[in-house]
């Protein structure tokens, strides 16, 4: 099966801290806003979810969405999440922390598109 989003072990070390700290969490990849497109990562629950994201997967654990139009524009990537140093987003758990999470991304493979049903 072909993952949409994966992670970093930086990232699963990073997610496994907050999940000490705050308890189970969840990510949603941001549009630009406020802490520009960094995935953000909350306590479980905290965010509203609604008709208009899309659960893109998870990753060490932990639901991962995007919004539908974002989605639009990724469906051909796949979401890799990484960790840099440097101070988080202000809404996201890992502000603290001394790093943030970042998004890379890769293009499916036309046999990965394929299995995807594209």
């Amino acid at each position: 099966m072909i993952e949409r989003v994966i992670a970093t072990n930086a990232t699963i070390q990073l997610i496994n801290k907050l999940k000490e700290k705050h308890g189970e969490v969840m990510f949603h990849q941001s549009g630009g806003c406020c802490d520009g497109s960094s995935p953000m990562c909350y306590p479980k629950g905290e965010l509203r979810i609604g008709a208009n994201d899309v659960l893109l997967g998870e990753i060490a654990g932990c639901e991962f969405f995007i919004s539908k139009d974002q989605y639009h524009y990724w469906k051909h990537t796949q979401l890799i999440i990484d960790v840099v140093n440097g101070r988080g987003g202000m809404f996201s758990l890992e502000g603290p922390e001394g790093q943030r999470f970042l998004t890379r991304s890769r293009v499916f493979t036309d046999e990965e598109l394929k299995e995807l049903g594209f």
